[in-house]
């Protein structure tokens, strides 16, 4: 390094430290030239300052400044090439490594630190803590209990074991970890609440538009009580489920959610949790987006205010003939891209030819609760295929059941092939059979072909563009994915737990773990899947090198340069000095400005 002194604004001279860097070329070797003709290009490592200013704060005359400069330049040339010396490491092939002593640490957790910590979760622990007489850290419990729930997910024992590895062990034992989740389920709603303030820290919330679906989760206890009730389980699982409702904001960042036993109503859930909402964020103006099974009318009619306003899918099977009829009548057409209006009969004779594109028509609907609505019908030649071929392979597995002598409908399977299996009792001069005879229900089949390639939905958002709306309903299957990544990557369920309190504890933590995990995903630019995500974090991992530091032993990829850059940190250097990880484990603990 060496100083460079050159005038700044006004013509005053400045002192910089600059560096001249080499380019390199595949092989790692200087390269003769850049692209630009040039074997080299130069850096300003730092600003020392206006030389006047220098010479009145140092009491220097310019000629001793100068000196000062130059021995900075050397003091930093001296630290950068102590810190990047080559490093030998005696081994020995005789030698047997030191028994019972952890030698490989996942490092993966550091990005989910950092944005731990830019929620100011450590914060949110330390107020809890000073409310409760215990000493054990809550922010540590808190804090391993979500990266091993994104990086290795399994029991409360199994998530305090994988702690052992990370790079900062717990230092509290595995009884207090049990001990926190009763806390944690008692502040739940505080910790929600402070989440979602701290989250705007880091970004900005989209609350224009809510989200809000409900799923279910079953246990490994085959045991119910007051909270896990047995239920209609998504899952299809025959044990206790608890239900979950999750709110997320419009950019598909959770906001928060509540739990309600395994054998209510999911239509009821929606309304306490979003005046939860509206009295702790502070929310006056936003829209909410269902399925149709909540989108009920009291569930209509609670957002059906100046402010607020619902949007939910409609089924067209549910509405009266006459309503049906007139959604479904071929008359009234638009496409979407232009609004030109269009005869669909054409179009649904000839699907293929009409793939990329959509129509839609609006229609006048309304309740006794909720009287002007609008109901927008689309068609999709595209979906309306898919359907087909769907329902094509559904009746040939019908076939083969009816060949096999396998009739028995699923009631919990709303796709079973079986439904479209007729079973006759009769001849046909009405006579008793002597045993019964299946046969493809035509006109089961006939009925499910009317609706293919019909969506439908409902809103009180009769004057707002109908592109907007329905760009609005797409996004729903963002909290689909937020439910799958929870139970197939996080492996929410089966819960082991039993008590209630600590239930509710470990779905704070999936919770928590979700909202981190999905602000990753925006930090990374959404341009990976999730699995693509937590496979790279998990494989992240550093071998101890004795007395030395340690060795990245994982693959460096794309996913993992990007991770880097976009925290400021790397640890992808072949060797890794103790101080260099205690620097990266202190400046993963700092707060978002």
């Amino acid at each position: 390094m060496r100083i460079s002194i050159r005038p700044s604004s006004k013509n005053v001279d400045s002192i910089y430290i600059i560096k001249d860097l080499y380019l390199r070329d595949v092989r790692g070797k200087k390269s003769s030239a850049d692209y630009s003709g040039k074997a080299r290009t130069t850096v300003t490592v730092t600003t020392l300052g206006k030389i006047p200013d220098l010479m009145a704060s140092m009491n220097m005359s310019r000629d001793e400044v100068i000196l000062w400069a130059k021995a900075e330049a050397k003091r930093m040339t001296d630290a950068e090439q102590k810190e990047n010396e080559k490093i030998s490491i005696d081994y020995f092939p005789n030698q047997l490594i030191d028994k019972d002593v952890e030698r490989l640490f996942s490092c993966g957790y550091l990005f989910l630190q950092s944005l731990y910590y830019d929620l100011r979760l450590d914060n949110v622990c330390r107020n809890i803590s000073a409310r409760y007489d215990f000493k054990y850290s809550l922010d540590a419990v808190l804090s391993d209990l979500i990266y091993a729930r994104i990086l290795e997910p399994g029991s409360k024992r199994n998530s305090f074991n994988y702690c052992q590895t990370l790079l900062e062990p717990p230092k509290y034992h595995d009884y207090d970890v049990y001990r926190a989740l009763s806390v944690l389920a008692e502040e739940m709603d505080y910790i929600q609440a402070e989440a979602y303030k701290n989250s705007n820290f880091i970004l900005n919330r989209n609350n224009r538009i809510l989200y809000y679906d409900c799923t279910n989760y079953y246990f490994a206890i085959e045991e119910d009580d007051d909270f896990r009730k047995y239920g209609k389980g998504k899952d299809h699982q025959p044990s206790p489920i608890v239900q979950m409702g999750l709110f997320m904001d419009g950019d598909g960042i959770p906001l928060a959610f509540n739990l309600f036993p395994g054998n209510q109503s999911e239509q009821p859930s929606m309304k306490p949790l979003e005046k939860e909402i509206i009295r702790n964020f502070g929310f006056t103006k936003f829209v909410v987006c269902t399925d149709g099974g909540l989108g009920s009318n009291d569930n209509r009619q609670f957002n059906d205010i100046e402010g607020r306003a619902f949007i939910c899918t409609q089924s067209l099977k549910k509405l009266k003939k006459e309503e049906r009829e007139g959604a479904m009548d071929n008359r009234n057409w638009r496409r979407l891209r232009d609004g030109m209006a269009v005869d669909i009969s054409e179009i649904k004779n000839e699907p293929e030819k009409y793939t990329e594109e959509l129509y839609y028509k609006e229609e006048a609907y309304g309740t006794r609760k909720v009287p002007g609505q609008m109901m927008i019908v689309t068609y999709s030649p595209r979906y309306a295929l898919y359907q087909k071929s769907i329902r094509a392979k559904q009746v040939e597995r019908a076939e083969e059941m009816i060949a096999k002598g396998k009739k028995e409908k699923s009631q919990s399977n709303p796709n079973d092939p079986a439904r479209f299996i007729a079973k006759t009792a009769v001849t046909a001069d009405g006579e008793a059979a002597e045993k019964t005879v299946c046969r493809l229900n035509e006109e089961k089949i006939s009925e499910e072909t009317k609706y293919d390639g019909y969506y439908a939905l409902c809103t009180n958002l009769v004057t707002d563009s109908v592109k907007d709306i329905l760009a609005v309903s797409e996004r729903r299957w963002e909290i689909e994915e937020s439910f799958r990544i929870m139970k197939t990557d996080f492996e929410a369920r089966p819960v082991y737990l039993s008590r209630e309190d600590r239930i509710k504890a470990h779905f704070l933590t999936c919770y928590l773990a979700l909202l981190i995990f999905r602000i990753l995903e925006k930090k990374l630019g959404e341009k990976y899947t999730s699995t693509q995500i937590i496979s790279a974090l998990r494989s992240m991992k550093l071998m101890a090198l004795e007395g030395t530091g340690y060795q990245p032993a994982y693959k460096r990829t794309d996913i993992t340069d990007d991770l880097h850059n976009v925290f400021g940190f790397r640890t992808d250097y072949q060797i890794l000095k103790k101080a260099s990880v205690r620097s990266i484990i202190r400046n993963t603990k700092e707060h978002s400005k």
